[in-house]
């Protein structure tokens, strides 16, 4: 369980080489002994991840998990709990994609539906029923900035995370009553792999500076939050910009 300073004991990853959740789990393996279940698809990269955090202290075991193999999903969340309790399930993957690609073929934006929504609700079912059986533990939804208002520039993308938002907050009202709590981020820009190569927006940050926004949201049991901070403010004024005068901002 989760102990009295707010540090878990264990972590499950879905998306098992999400730099974001990597550098989440890295964080709390510094603090205290943690178990790590890694779930992605077999890859040299998820081998690097797990020898990294086993250097830190961790016991560390990978499971294969497809997001697009929706059938698959109890299964693999049958699969984590295997050896015992999961204090922290952090829902790390999703494709960013072309955002005019996204709209104009099929398949790409058939796809970038169903891993950035479709397969986080799936999961997202699947975690509530272990979480409520076991009696605690919390989830955290890494999602964007992007979700809380779609723009033109990237609304295939965006609309997913809008989704994805709503479930996932929905998620924890329903888990309240049950003591489990559910934590959704929005982080701004990140310098990732995801992100190489793309031009940094304002206020970008890196996965080590999301991942202590994370770990004090979830030991402060906060139901939303930004990464940076100042995303809240932002955002806020952007939300209520009318929409003739929006479409003509340069975002």
């Amino acid at each position: 369980m989760i102990n009295a300073v707010g540090t878990p004991q264990s972590l499950l990853l879905l998306g098992g080489t999400s730099e974001i959740g990597l550098a989440v789990a890295e964080n709390y393996a510094r603090q205290a002994p943690l178990t790590v279940v890694l779930a992605a698809r077999p890859s040299e990269r998820l081998d690097a991840a797990a020898e990294k955090l086993r250097g830190l202290g961790a016991t560390v075991r990978t499971i294969p998990f497809d997001a697009k193999d929706i059938d698959s999903h109890p299964g693999v969340v049958e699969q984590a709990f295997a050896d015992g309790d999961i204090d922290v399930a952090v829902i790390a993957f999703g494709l960013l994609g072309d955002p005019e690609q996204a709209w104009q073929d099929h398949a790409t934006g058939v796809e970038l539906a169903q891993v950035n929504y479709t397969a986080p609700v799936s999961l997202g079912i699947a975690l509530a029923e272990r979480l409520r059986e076991q009696g605690h533990g919390s989830i955290v939804a890494l999602s964007s900035v992007a979700g809380e208002r779609v723009r033109r520039s990237n609304f295939v993308y965006g609309s997913t995370k809008a989704g994805f938002d709503g479930f996932y907050l929905g998620l924890g009202e329903a888990l309240r009553p049950d003591g489990i709590h559910v934590t959704v981020v929005r982080p701004g820009f990140v310098h990732t792999k995801m992100t190489e190569g793309l031009k940094a927006a304002p206020m970008a940050t890196t996965p080590d500076k999301v991942a202590e926004i994370v770990v004090d949201a979830v030991r402060r049991r906060r139901d939303l939050v930004w990464a940076p901070g100042q995303w809240r403010a932002v955002m806020s004024v952007l939300r209520h910009i009318p929409r003739p005068i929006f479409r003509k901002l340069p975002i």
